[in-house]
Formats: structure tokens, C-alpha cells, sequence
């Protein structure tokens, strides 16, 4: 099948590329001209474990291609998706424009009929009429609108395109929707299933999935807090709630709060389409204001060990990733953590595996950046670990204490440690839900 991909970020690169892997003639469109003229040097603008090597394959084999020019690639494709980023604004809705330019686009190019225009962007409930009407105002034969949300995790982008849960097709028309089966037909031979519905009911699938996880995330937060007030070990409970059937194991790591481009924004997106219908969502709000709170714990433990003099302290960060296996920044919990430490004074190393350019794009010259775990160490009092990249998980801890100043420190964000060993090793140790952790 033609496909034409509106946009080259996350959304659009990953489902671009996969299709292409699929067999199919794929063409994606950005407007950025040195980003496209990278991506046809096979250079990917974000890291994505396996992504690379697609690309690079796909060009190679000619399914693959990237252009400004829009207009081409649209007449010929039988699919457009539109996968532009949808920002929060200053109010916590989604922004639309670019979703509203590139729906004109489209209108403006279309020449094939029923040619179905898929929304892969994560838009608030309704936004697919509006891109019908937009469209609609340009085009001048029949087409129909799809809404396709994505369901991928940063760091298995990859596999969860390639090996979905589940797709979800809101459509209103029979021909868009065996358009989408053979688009997906290749994915689902193992079982997961097409679940084809409505259009809002699939906008809002897409909301209320990212908010059920980021409850969990939230609620397994204050459980853990809870926990180190009276002594019970968050581990155990974990284990105890995750093998009811009912409750699952998944998103229950409690930890120093979610971040990303999806969680927070789509939270705040689902709040504002509520309050817009007069509809308070009390659990929504309370899971985003236990994020906010939650990633304040950190820095909170490291001034209370140190007697809120952290003036020249030398403190030592592993990982700046809101989570392991990308180099995405975007509200991560070492934004709040780090720009803390540093209005307190603290002197701040911090050595992440794949996000030192994107982390000097928030924090610039005012930490150190290492090019290697240990490199951090040298004289620092704490070692915080903030993203639970697997090179963490099984250090050297002779070398760490090697490293550091006396009567080190280290405050596990994300629980990969046993607070038995490193008190044995002379490390002081705080965790989160844990057990109480020192006074």
C-alpha cells in the first residue's frame, strides 16, 4: 500500500518506518529540511533501541523515503497519516495547530478517491470532525477520516508497533475500515485484535489508557510514601497486590514520579476536555498533583540527610532520561531534582548513557556532563539514581566507595538496590518506600 506520513517525530518515524518494514511504500513529510536531509543519511533525531537499523534498511530497499514536498507523496497515497505533535498549552489543552495545517494540507492535495486519512496524533475527543471539516473545505473527492491512536512505550517503540495489545479504528465508513484491517493484517495473525468502534470512543481510548497508567504510577507512589512512614517495605506490598489477577504487576514500581511527552500532557489534556464539560475528573487531578509532589521526594531526602546545608556539596546523578532506553528530557523528574540541587548550591555531575545532548539543552553548562558511570564519583558525598538504565543495576561498589568522598550516600530513586548490602558496604541508603530510611 502507498502511505504518506505526516511528520517525523516519535509517532510518525516509528509507524513510518514499521509500515515500510511491512512491505509497504512509505513516504513521510516534515517540513524541517535538515532534519529530512538526516534522515535520508539514515541520522535518527531521537534514540529508539532497533529503529536505526530499519530505517537504514528500508531506504536502502527503496520502501522507505523522506521529503518536504508534500504534495506528491499525498496524490498518490491510498493512506495519510498525521502524526504531528499536539503540545500542551498554557491551559493544559492539547494545541491543534499543527494538526489543523497539515489537515489543510492534505485537503489541498488529495486526487485519489476514499482515500483515508488516519490520525495517529493523540487529539482531544472530537478533533477528528474537526480534520473532516477541514479537509472537507480543500478536497475535491470523497475521502475518510480514521482515528488510529498509538499505543507505543519510548524504548520499545519497535516491538510494541510490531507485536500490539490491540489496535484501536474509530471509523464511520466500511471502506475506511477494510482499509485499516489490511493496513494491520500483518500485525495480528497472532490474535490481537482490531477493535473497530466509534470515533470519540476511540480519541478517548487513547486518554483514558494513558491516565489509567498514570494512576497506577501515582497511586504506587503514595503507597510507597506511606509505607516508609510506617516501616512496611513497598517490595513486598508490590508483590503482594501485582499476583491478584485483578490488579496485574505492570506499572506498580513505584518510584520519582513518571515524565515523557505522553503521561503529563495527555493527563493535563483529559482534565481540560472535563472541566470543558463540566465534569471535575477527581482521580485525574489527584494522580497529576501526586506526580508533582512525588518528584520533590529526591531532593527532599538529600536535604534532610545533609541538614539543608547542601552549599558546595558535591552530588553525583545517574540518569537524566525520564526513563531508560531513550534520551527524551521532556519532563523528566531529574528537571525538578537537578534545578533544585542547584538553587540549594549543590555542585552536580550526572552521567546518563544517551541523553547528555538533550539534558544540556535544559540544563546547559551548569552540570558537569560524564562520559562514563564512575567518572561522576570523584569527591561526590551522594549518588542519586534517577533512571533505571540496566548498567545501573549491578555496579562495582568497591569503585563507587573508591570514588567517593567519606560517608557516602546514595539515594535510589528507583529501587534497584537492597538496603542491607550497601549499609554493610559503610553506604548510607534511602529508597523510596523502603522501610524508613535514615532520620
Amino acid at each position: 500500500m502507498k502511505i504518506a506520513v505526516m511528520g517525523t517525530g516519535y509517532v510518525g518515524l516509528v509507524a513510518g518506518t514499521c509500515f515500510a518494514e511491512l512491505g509497504n511504500d512509505v513516504v513521510c513529510i516534515d517540513v524541517d529540511v535538515a532534519k529530512v536531509e538526516a534522515l535520508r543519511n539514515g541520522i535518527i533525531p531521537i534514540y529508539e533501541p532497533g529503529l536505526e537499523d530499519l530505517v537504514k534498511r528500508n531506504v536502502r530497499e527503496e520502501r522507505l523515503s523522506f521529503t518536504t514536498d508534500a504534495g506528491p507523496a499525498i496524490e498518490r497515497a491510498q493512506a495519510v497519516f498525521i502524526a504531528v505533535g499536539t503540545p500542551s498549552s498554557h491551559d493544559g489543552s492539547a494545541d491543534l495547530r499543527y494538526v489543523c495545517a497539515v489537515a489543510e494540507v492534505i485537503g489541498k492535495h488529495l486526487r485519489a478517491a476514499d482515500t483515508v486519512v488516519i490520525c495517529k496524533s493523540t487529539v482531544p475527543i472530537g478533533t477528528n470532525f474537526k480534520v473532516k471539516e477541514i479537509v472537507a473545505r480543500f478536497a475535491t473527492v470523497p475521502f475518510h477520516v480514521v482515528s488510529n491512536p498509538e499505543f507505543l512505550k519510548e524504548g520499545a517503540a519497535v516491538d510494541d508497533f510490531m507485536k500490539p495489545d490491540r489496535i484501536v479504528v474509530g471509523a464511520e465508513a466500511d471502506v475506511a475500515r477494510r482499509t485499516m484491517d489490511e493496513l494491520y493484517a500483518p500485525l495480528v495473525r497472532t490474535g490481537a485484535p482490531i477493535i473497530h468502534m466509534d470515533i470519540p470512543s476511540a480519541e478517548m481510548t487513547k486518554y483514558a489508557a494513558n491516565a489509567m497508567l498514570a494512576t497506577r504510577i501515582s497511586f504506587m507512589n503514595e503507597i510507597a510514601n506511606l509505607c516508609e512512614r510506617v516501616g512496611a517495605d513497598v517490595h513486598n506490598v508490590r508483590r503482594g497486590i501485582g499476583t491478584d489477577k485483578r490488579i496485574g504487576t505492570a506499572f506498580l514500581f513505584p518510584g520519582v514520579g513518571y515524565g515523557g511527552s505522553c503521561f503529563p500532557k495527555d493527563v493535563r489534556a483529559l482534565q481540560k476536555t472535563g472541566r470543558e464539560h463540566g465534569i471535575d475528573l477527581q482521580v485525574v487531578d489527584a494522580v497529576e498533583r501526586v506526580n508533582d509532589e512525588q518528584k520533590k521526594v529526591m531532593f527532599e531526602q538529600v536535604s534532610t540527610c545533609f541538614g539543608g546545608q547542601l552549599a558546595g556539596v558535591n552530588i553525583a546523578v545517574w540518569g537524566l532520561a525520564f526513563k531508560a532506553q531513550t534520551d527524551d528530557m521532556r519532563e523528566a523528574p531529574s528537571i525538578v531534582i537537578i534545578e533544585a540541587l542547584l538553587a540549594a548550591g549543590a555542585v552536580v555531575s550526572a552521567f546518563d548513557p544517551q541523553s547528555a545532548h538533550t539534558a544540556h539543552a535544559v540544563f546547559g553548562d551548569r552540570i558537569r556532563y560524564a562520559r562514563t558511570p564512575y567518572d561522576v564519583l570523584t569527591g561526590a558525598r551522594a549518588l542519586l539514581i534517577i533512571t533505571d538504565w540496566h548498567e545501573f543495576r549491578t555496579p562495582d561498589w568497591q569503585r563507587v566507595k573508591g570514588a567517593m568522598g567519606s560517608s557516602p550516600v546514595v539515594f535510589d530513586g528507583r529501587n534497584l538496590y537492597e538496603r542491607e548490602k550497601l549499609t554493610g558496604l559503610g553506604f548510607g541508603y534511602y529508597a523510596i518506600g523502603r522501610g524508613k530510611n535514615p532520620a
